[in-house]
């Protein structure tokens, strides 16, 4: 048997033994579907346990912090994850992709505490509201992320896709906890629940150093043979995540921005709009956190099809992607019109009146935003990170400009346009990328 034909078969075996997109999937979205109901349940907790202006508070602080881990971070579990799977398909050995992506990491958190000590005052006085306590629970929590989300991508690669669910599982039930200790009594105020933030992400780890030191320990030193060998050096990593970094940028813009414009344009009752906002854009980032599942799951899945060249199972996994995600859009947007308003009253209460029309706008441009972040990863598996993120940074231009320069009454109603039209705009921009790729 020639050497070529071994490798063959090698890969042939890899491929079979590797679970398949769909079961890991499902078995993320266990774990995940999960977290959001947990996730949703902590901010409900919040909000019945505190005032509106309090409630408010922790919701921008949420936003500062996922907006800031989301963007740093992120690049690097997407590096980690289509990084392991292109070269476990070709059977490629070593662990200098993990030097690169550790020390990347590690200088992007470097980076975000040193402008964050430099940029206290603005950040304390002007975001949340001149708290040291919530500014402290800001740092603590975007540096415990760090090490959260190199994690996830390292078990996302290797398709432990099991731990991957229970570290974000354990991440939201410890969260969850903080908020239930207020709300029963044990505990009392903003600070309790905030500190839930903080404390998450250092006790989800708990899940994963044996894991993690299993597979290292069990790994062999580089040994390839020269036609599979890829050298993956630092420029080449950041590369990519400078690419994925603007996309993620532009991500956590389309999420979070407007609460925080709401708040910046509307005086003293401005936090408690923003919370407003921001319970209404949850119709939006809850199912994002179901849709994790497929996210984690179909980069390494698609980057592995790609690797060995299998161009049908991989237009067909998108395909039938964007088809669910069609599916359960529509059924979110059903259940608003039906009873939208009655269910966001339930469950966040408060003083303000959700409209019916504006809960359907944002479950549409759910599906959109969706879409487009499968597409999206189609694209990064592809190799076509540059591409996407220049449409993404296009598109978050766009919605930042409306969201600051028209003018409407209702602030909320302005968001929720914003959102849907941006969304669309980067579902066919990405759409077009990926027919061309």
């Amino acid at each position: 048997m020639s050497a070529s034909e071994g490798k063959s078969k090698a890969r042939a075996r890899r491929a079979l033994a590797a679970p398949t997109y769909g079961r890991g999937a499902a078995i993320l979205s266990v774990g995940i579907g999960v977290t959001g109901l947990v996730t949703f349940g902590y901010f409900a907790l919040a909000s019945h346990s505190l005032t509106e202006a309090e409630y408010g508070q922790i919701t921008l602080l949420w936003s500062a912090v996922f907006l800031t881990v989301s963007v740093l971070y992120r690049p690097v579990e997407q590096l980690l994850a289509r990084t392991i799977a292109d070269r476990d398909a070709r059977g490629v050995t070593g662990r200098e992709h993990l030097r690169v992506a550790a020390t990347i990491q590690l200088a992007l958190a470097v980076l975000f505490a040193i402008v964050a000590l430099a940029l206290r005052d603005p950040i304390e006085d002007e975001l949340l509201g001149g708290s040291g306590t919530l500014y402290t629970i800001l740092i603590v929590a975007v540096l415990a992320y760090a090490a959260s989300y190199f994690a996830r991508g390292f078990l996302a690669g290797h398709h432990r896709f099991g731990l991957y669910g229970g570290l974000v599982l354990m991440e939201a039930s410890s969260r969850f906890m903080f908020a239930l200790a207020v709300a029963v009594s044990i505990a009392e105020g903003q600070t309790a629940v905030a500190l839930g933030i903080a404390a998450a992400p250092i006790v989800s780890l708990a899940v994963v150093p044996w894991a993690l030191g299993r597979r290292l320990r069990a790994e062999p030193v580089l040994v390839t043979d020269e036609d599979d060998a890829t050298e993956f050096t630092l420029s080449h990593g950041s590369g990519f995540a400078v690419a994925v970094l603007l996309i993620m940028l532009s991500e956590q813009t389309f999420l979070n921005a407007g609460p925080l414009l709401v708040k910046a344009n509307e005086g003293a009752r401005g936090a408690a709009l923003a919370g407003f906002a921001f319970n209404v854009l949850l119709i939006a980032r809850a199912p994002l956190q179901l849709f994790q599942a497929v996210q984690t799951s179909i980069l390494p899945h698609l980057t592995r099809l790609r690797a060995s060249g299998e161009t049908d199972p991989f237009r067909r996994s998108v395909n039938l992607t964007l088809l669910a995600i069609a599916a359960f859009a529509g059924c979110v947007a059903l259940v608003m019109l039906a009873i939208g308003p009655w269910l966001m009253d339930v469950v966040f209460g408060g003083d303000f009146d959700y409209e019916r029309g504006g809960l359907v706008l944002v479950s549409i441009g759910m599906g959109l935003y969706l879409s487009a972040a499968t597409l999206n990863q189609a694209l990064l598996a592809h190799g076509r990170a540059p591409h996407a993120a220049a449409a993404w940074v296009g598109c978050a231009i766009a919605f930042a400009l409306f969201l600051l320069l028209a003018d409407f009454d209702d602030r909320v109603l302005q968001v929720e346009i914003a959102f849907v039209g941006a969304a669309a705009c980067l579902c066919a921009l990405l759409h077009s990328l990926y027919r061309r790729a």
